[in-house]
C-alpha cells in the first residue's frame, strides 16, 4: 500500500472516532504538514466521504453526522483467515506486535464486518481454545479435506449457545455416519480444529476432527458443560491415544528447558537422555502418520541429533541431505562417510 494511501485511511479512521479534529492535531498524527492534511481531506471528499469543514477558533474537520462506513464485505472464510492470521502471527513471533495491538485490530475488524459474520466470529472466539493454534506441521494421508469455515462457525455457535448439533462424520477408514453431539468445547492444535463433547449414541465424551464433519445442524434444546471439563486436556489425551503409523524417537542436544519452547504443547514428550561429552541431551518422542514433515522439523531446530527410531526416518534424512547437497552443486555423501550412517 502506498504511504499516501495509508495516511488517507489513517485520516479517515481518526475522523471516525468522532468530534471535530483540528488540522494541527491531524497533521501531528499523520506526520505531515497542514497543507498535506487538506489535500488528503480533498481526496476523501472525491471518494464521496462526507467530510465537513468547521470554521472558527475550535474548527477543523469532522464526518457528517450519521455517516457510517459501509460494512467490510468478507466471506466467512476470508474473515476467519484474517482473524487467525493475526492470532497465529502474533503468537509465533511472525508479527512484531503485542497482544493489545492484536486485540485492537480484531475489534476494528469485527466492527466493520456484516452482523452475521461478526456474530459467528464472536462465537468462535468465545468457545474455542486457541492456545495450541499454530501452523499445520503434520498433515497426514487420511485428511478428507481442509476445515470448512461454515462448518466451524456452526459448531462454534452451537458450542457457545449450548445447543446439541447433528453432524455428518467420516472416520479415518472412510466410513460415514450421522451423529448427535453436545459440543462442550473447540480446540485448535497445530493447524487442525477439534470439537469434543458428549456423543448421544455412545453416551461417552468423544473428540471429532472438524475437517471430517459435514452438514452440521444445530438442534433445539440445551445442555450444561461439566464444571471441571477441560476441553484441551481431553483433546490432547485423545490424540495421544490415536494409533499412528510411526513412533519417532530422536536424541537432541540440549536440556528439556532448552527444547520445550521449540515443540508445541502436545506434539512431543521430552525426557532426559544420556549426556555426550558432558553436554546434556534430551530424548524427544512423538508419533506421526507421515515422516516428510518430521525431518525438516528436527533439522530446523539447529541442534545436533541422533535418530533412534524408526529406520525409515534415517532414510528420509539421507534423501533430504542428498537434495540439499545437490542444490549446492556437491555430490551426495559417499556410502562410507560417517555422516551417512
Amino acid at each position: 500500500m502506498a504511504r499516501s494511501t495509508a495516511r488517507v485511511l489513517t485520516l479517515l479512521e481518526s475522523l471516525q472516532s468522532g468530534g471535530i479534529q483540528s488540522v494541527a492535531t491531524l497533521a501531528t498524527r499523520l506526520g505531515v504538514d497542514e497543507r498535506t492534511v487538506r489535500r488528503y481531506v480533498a481526496q476523501l471528499v472525491e471518494m464521496e466521504v462526507p467530510v465537513e469543514s468547521i470554521r472558527g477558533r475550535h474548527g477543523g474537520y469532522r464526518l457528517a453526522r450519521g455517516y457510517r462506513m459501509p460494512p467490510l464485505m468478507l466471506t466467512d472464510e476470508e474473515a476467519l483467515t484474517l482473524l487467525l492470521g493475526l492470532v497465529v502471527g502474533s503468537r509465533g513471533g511472525g508479527l512484531p506486535i503485542d497482544s493489545e495491538t492484536v486485540e485492537s485490530a480484531v475489534g476494528k475488524l469485527r466492527r466493520v464486518l456484516p452482523r452475521g459474520t461478526a456474530a459467528r466470529l464472536d462465537a468462535l472466539l468465545s468457545s474455542a481454545d486457541l492456545a495450541l493454534l499454530g501452523p499445520l506441521g503434520s498433515r497426514s494421508t487420511d485428511t478428507v479435506g481442509d476445515t470448512d469455515p461454515k462448518v466451524l462457525m456452526v459448531i462454534a455457535e452451537a458450542t457457545r449457545d449450548r445447543h446439541p448439533v447433528e453432524i455428518g462424520y467420516t472416520r479415518k477408514d472412510g466410513q460415514a455416519s450421522r451423529r448427535t453431539i453436545l459440543p462442550y468445547g473447540i480446540v485448535a492444535r497445530s493447524g487442525r480444529w477439534y470439537v469434543t463433547g458428549h456423543e448421544s449414541a455412545t453416551g461417552e465424551v468423544r473428540t471429532f476432527r472438524v475437517d471430517r464433519i459435514t452438514n452440521p445442524v444445530a438442534l433445539p434444546g440445551s445442555f450444561n458443560v461439566p464444571g471441571d471439563f477441560d476441553a484441551s486436556a481431553i483433546v490432547l489425551a485423545s490424540l495421544a491415544a490415536t494409533p499412528w503409523r510411526y513412533r519417532v524417537s530422536v536424541r537432541v542436544a540440549g536440556t528439556i528447558d532448552d527444547l520445550r519452547s521449540q515443540f508445541p504443547a502436545g506434539l512431543a514428550t521430552l525426557e532426559p537422555a544420556a549426556s555426550v561429552d558432558t553436554e546434556p541431551w534430551t530424548r524427544v518422542r512423538l508419533r506421526a502418520e507421515r515422516l516428510d514433515w518430521v525431518v525438516p522439523y528436527f533439522a530446523g531446530l539447529g541442534r545436533d541429533l541422533f535418530i533412534e527410531e524408526p529406520g525409515e526416518l534415517r532414510e528420509q534424512v539421507r534423501i533430504l541431505a542428498g537434495r540439499l547437497l545437490a542444490a549446492c552443486g556437491d555430490d551426495p555423501l559417499p556410502p562410507g562417510d560417517p555422516l551417512s550412517t
